[in-house]
């Protein structure tokens, strides 16, 4: 009996051995299945904590509806009942020290027409009129493989890239725009410059693909996100489930793998998936000519802060659920989720909780990193007084740091994936690599993986019965 081992129980390794499970049944494999976390809870960076009357997500706060994973995940688990969507409302920048919103119809602070870029109080009228340029420039340069801020200054001009797009998308992905690939932001964007002749008219083209997810972009679960973890490990039935053990060695012995374990156990396994950070599965592997590639893998980090207070939420700006700081403001952050007006479940007595994120791009990050929860809390009580007015103390704090953590895609990211991929499956058939490391940050994405995954081996075990 063939038998896969997926070392790591964050999303992507869970839903890795979800499908390992169905397909096992459905084909009637002959495969043994083991899960090896090393936390004593599963999850990875999807954790809730419930504190004070709020429902807290210290890591993903919510998952993209639209992904194609998502929706048929969530009805196979059985938790469409339990499934709630985000709240709607004005985004803002936090620019020159007040509040600018969002404009209507911008997806990432790029103008689906021509009204939504002259609505916009972030950008002075020459820098409309720049960004007017995109219906006349013709794209003879750039690809997927380009980088997404060059792109844009291109056809929309410095000014409302600087000013209102790139602080969004900045905050969304975690790197300079001018260091990030279309491919792993806005791929379609090249599409609507080459179809249409103009990323605006791209956009407006598609407009109602995009105002029709507005209302319903996000979800999550109205006993927190953790309900779909719980969900996914009680519905395994034959998968064995090992919590509180690290994995320490990987080595290979006669065409299989033995994995060595903290608590002094081994697995023998003819396939192993590494759903683990990179720098976990390059120590894991330790084979010094992978090290080329797997260096070239960034992760950034960030401290989250949840401020609740025992007041209403109806206290915040009219119709908003949180704001994006730009540059050179007088705050410390990089932004901030009003959490309990995005989502009302979040807050039993609909009392104010706000999210605050701390970024290692953020020249302040060297100093928290190093303090002591009260001191990192007194720095977004700060931010809230200065950009909220709120100067009430805070009946509930939370503060979570996940510290190299955060992937951070760049342009030389893909090239050092594929390359990866080659030399792995060369040296070592059936390890695999998974995770947001590699194959998309968000939850969506790593549930494709982890079904891509789970079919890849699934093939291989029928083929070899």
């Amino acid at each position: 009996m063939k038998k896969a081992v997926v070392i790591g129980g964050g999303i992507t390794g869970l839903s890795a051995m979800h499908y390992l499970e169905r397909m096992k049944k459905q084909h009637r494999l002959e495969l043994e299945l083991e899960l090896v976390e090393k936390d004593e809870q599963l999850g990875g960076k999807i954790r809730t904590v419930q504190k004070g009357g709020f429902t807290m997500e210290v890591g993903a706060d919510s998952i993209v509806a639209r992904h194609a994973s998502v929706l048929p995940l969530v009805e196979e688990l059985g938790l469409n009942e339990q499934m709630v969507y985000n709240g709607t409302g004005i985004s803002y920048l936090y620019t020159d020290n007040q509040l600018h919103a969002i404009p209507k119809d911008t997806v990432f602070g790029i103008p689906m027409d021509r009204e939504a870029l002259f609505s916009s109080t972030l950008v002075s009228d020459e820098g409309k009129q720049r960004a007017l340029k995109d219906f006349d420039t013709v794209n003879d340069r750039f690809t997927k493989d380009s980088s997404i801020g060059e792109f844009l200054e291109a056809f929309l001009g410095k000014e409302l890239v600087d000013r209102q797009i790139a602080p969004v998308l900045s905050g969304v992905y975690s790197g300079s725009l001018r260091e990030l690939t279309l491919a792993s932001t806005l791929p379609y964007l090249i599409d609507y410059k080459n179809d249409h002749g103009s990323i605006i008219k791209g956009f407006e083209a598609n407009k109602k693909t995009f105002q029709g997810a507005a209302n319903k972009k996000f979800i999550s679960f109205d006993k927190g996100m953790t309900v779909l973890i719980d969900t996914m490990e009680a519905q395994l039935e034959t998968a064995r489930i090992r919590k509180g053990i690290e994995t320490t060695a990987l080595e290979e012995r006669e065409g299989r793998y033995t994995l060595s374990y903290s608590d002094g156990t081994a697995s023998e396994a003819d396939y192993v998936v590494l759903a683990v950070p990179h720098q976990a599965a390059q120590a894991l592997v330790s084979d010094e000519t992978l090290n080329g590639e797997f260096d070239q893998l960034l992760n950034s980090s960030l401290i989250s802060v949840y401020l609740g207070y025992e007041l209403p939420d109806e206290q915040l700006p009219e119709d908003g659920t949180g704001f994006i700081v730009s540059e050179g403001s007088d705050l410390a952050c990089n932004a901030c989720t009003w959490t309990s007006r995005k989502w009302p479940h979040t807050s039993a007595q609909h009392n104010l909780l706000v999210r605050l994120f701390y970024k290692s791009s953020n020249p302040v990050y060297s100093e928290l990193q190093n303090s002591p929860d009260a001191a990192i809390a007194s720095k977004a009580k700060e931010d809230i007084k200065k950009s909220l007015g709120i100067e009430a103390e805070p009946s509930v704090i939370e503060v979570t740091p996940w510290h190299e953590l955060m992937p951070n895609y760049h342009m030389g990211h893909k090239a050092a994936i594929t390359s990866l991929e080659a030399r792995l499956a060369g040296a070592y058939p059936g390890i695999y690599l998974a995770g947001s490391s590699y194959y998309g940050v968000g939850i969506g994405a790593c549930i494709q993986n982890g079904k891509d995954l789970a079919e890849k081996i699934s093939q291989a075990v029928a083929a070899a019965q």
